[in-house]
């Protein structure tokens, strides 16, 4: 319990509105501004406000505009900087993104593949998911598991993908589940190990990862690419032409229109689940931190007494974060199971 309260009062500075960070009397805060900024996507990874001073790691803006291609570091381009033509658009339809003025004065949007702070989480997590089964690897490299039982982390983990492997896998996929294991398994770790950094407010966690539907809409794309591309004959087959009245299928293809909206619909579900129910949480928890700094002018009374219950409800939510973590990146790993499952079911 001490640990997540430290983690709370981490977060409570490092969202700090840096209005705040000097007097708090001078200001309001921009609750909405500080929500999108976290939950958000930027240029820099943003660490904290230190004597009203905004302490940011950089990282690499790649952008191809119309002077051809531009490598630089993000502080070249912060508060409102302009480099080589470059510069972030601060509203719009471009807002928070590198654009560039146009020969009619109009901001452009170039081609841009800058490392942004959820790329960075995203190759940050890779690496370390790597290494962690690499880790694992090594010891059943050393050891005999027939006759000694892993303990420490690498019991841990072969408990885990035990769990997913046996009870979620085997079961839900049926006798072809090898073909497709390799796959859940790292999308479960994957979307779980990123849920946890996501949980930690100091770098080199808080970004919102899984949050982002960018990266959701990725995961359910592999697992539509997985269950329509390795599919059966039977399960197409219950596609173009599925059991039914013959009438419901010619010479109007009712029941057909329904299947191919249904192949859809599933890895729509998962994308949207994954990214509406870790972007909640993450708007839920600095949602109740903002009251803190919200109830500021109403005296030190009212703004101590929701001080204690903001970090009650904090610690709290935390807690719940992390079952969610593991409840969101286990139900994926299911519903994906399950999805495949069916694509693989020959006819009765």
């Amino acid at each position: 319990m001490r640990w997540l309260t430290f983690i709370l009062l981490w977060m409570l500075t490092s969202v700090a509105h840096p209005a705040f960070a000097s007097d708090p009397s001078d200001a309001d805060v921009d609750v909405a501004h500080m929500l999108f900024g976290h939950i958000g996507d930027s240029y820099g990874w943003h660490i904290t406000d230190w004597n009203g001073r905004h302490v940011t790691i950089p990282l690499p803006c790649i952008v191809y505009s119309s002077t051809g291609w531009h490598v630089f570091m993000s502080s070249k381009i912060e508060h409102g900087h302009e480099h080589e033509g470059l510069f972030i658009a601060e509203e719009g339809r471009y807002a928070d993104k590198i654009v560039e003025a146009g020969p009619d004065g109009n901001l452009v949007r170039p081609f841009d593949i800058s490392i942004t702070k959820n790329v960075a989480s995203l190759m940050f997590g890779s690496a370390l998911l790597v290494l962690l089964v690499l880790s694992c690897a090594s010891w059943y490299r050393k050891h005999d598991a027939s006759e000694e039982t892993p303990g420490g982390f690498t019991g841990l983990m072969e408990m885990m993908i035990m769990m997913v492997h046996d009870d979620l896998i085997k079961d839900s996929v049926g006798p072809d589940y090898r073909r497709y294991a390799p796959y859940l398994l790292t999308a479960f770790f994957f979307i779980f190990l990123n849920n946890l950094l996501g949980l930690v407010p100091f770098f080199p966690g808080g970004a919102n990862l899984t949050g982002n539907i960018a990266v959701t809409l990725v995961l359910a794309m592999c697992t539509f690419f997985a269950i329509n591309l390795f599919a059966n004959r039977h399960y197409w087959k219950e596609i173009l032409w599925p059991d039914g009245p013959i009438f419901l299928k010619f010479p109007l293809p009712i029941m057909q229109t329904i299947e191919i909206f249904g192949m859809f619909t599933k890895p729509f579900s998962l994308m949207v689940r994954l990214f509406a129910n870790i972007m909640a949480g993450h708007a839920m928890i600095l949602g109740l931190v903002s009251v803190i700094f919200v109830t500021a002018k109403l005296g030190p009374v009212i703004n101590g007494s929701m001080t204690v219950v903001t970090m009650l409800f904090g610690v709290f939510m935390n807690c719940l974060e992390l079952l969610v973590a593991f409840i969101q990146a286990y139900v994926f790993t299911m519903l994906s199971s399950v999805f495949i499952g069916l694509s693989r079911q020959e006819s009765h």
